[in-house]
């Protein structure tokens, strides 16, 4: 089967809970959420039954970011705050970034800090839904991972290839298949039934000019990528930072001095990432 046709390689990709790499509770996450329709109670009751997942999920909602008054220590409470598509925003991230302790060492950390400072830049732009923008910012790079558990001796001649030609992920991606992470990161979003805004976010992350539906949410995710490369915050693959893509001014209408204070908030937030490390 030959990973340049992208059709072929979309298939593969879509069977990723069939893998036998793939770890049992991924399976069954995958399987729940991508039902034609799924309510907060399933997911919570499904959470609630697995202790360990219920801790992460927990740690996470009491994590400062997201600034809820008292500490939340119900899953179905948390759920409920949070609603559906951050909800499960954070249930596919802290299981299938687990792997990227495996898979690609400081790739969970890079991650965090996206969602950290997308969800900052939502707040200061008055968005209306700034935790959406979070989960946009934890699954930007979700399309890494599966390529790396769906194709691990393939996706090695990419972090090889990055090493020797000096080029960007996303360059050494396209030498080996049909689509970068963005685009199978962005067919998993709609597989998973993520609304529109957030599949967008991932697949235009490093092209936010491209981005029809949710421009504003793909130019924070694309900025938030940038920033967090820029103060070595994690690894995203390859030791770049790329350049900013002009629109991303124009939507977010963002000074020096604006982005000086965001940089100092992501700044005051690394002891959060430290807790939320996995």
């Amino acid at each position: 089967m030959n990973n340049n046709d992208i059709r072929t390689l979309r298939r593969k990709v879509e069977t990723i809970s069939s893998l036998p790499t793939t770890p049992d509770v991924l399976k069954q996450i995958l399987v729940m959420i991508e039902k034609p329709s799924i309510s907060l109670g399933e997911i919570s009751n499904f959470i609630s039954n697995d202790p360990a997942l219920a801790t992460r999920i927990l740690k996470m909602v009491n994590s400062v970011i997201y600034g809820f008054p008292g500490r939340i220590s119900s899953v179905s409470h948390a759920t409920v705050l949070l609603g559906l598509n951050v909800i499960k925003g954070l249930l596919i991230g802290t299981s299938v970034f687990e792997l990227m302790q495996k898979s690609m060492l400081g790739l969970w950390e890079h991650s965090i800090n996206c969602a950290i400072t997308a969800k900052l830049i939502a707040q200061r732009k008055g968005l209306k839904d700034p935790d959406d923008v979070y989960a946009a910012g934890l699954l930007h790079d979700i399309g890494k991972v599966i390529l790396i558990l769906q194709f691990p001796e393939e996706y090695e001649k990419v972090m090889n290839e990055i090493n020797m030609e000096d080029i960007t992920i996303s360059e050494a991606e396209k030498n080996h298949f049909a689509e970068t992470h963005a685009g199978v990161g962005s067919w998993l979003a709609e597989k998973w039934r993520f609304p529109l805004n957030l599949v967008e976010s991932i697949k235009y992350h490093h092209k936010p000019n491209l981005s029809k539906n949710a421009p504003l949410e793909t130019a924070i995710v694309h900025l938030s990528d940038i920033l967090v490369r820029a103060m070595g915050l994690g690894f995203a693959g390859d030791p770049f930072v790329p350049a900013l893509n002009p629109t991303v001014f124009e939507y977010l209408d963002l000074n020096e001095n604006d982005i000086k204070e965001i940089l100092g908030e992501v700044e005051a937030s690394k002891s959060v990432t430290e807790e939320l490390s996995l």
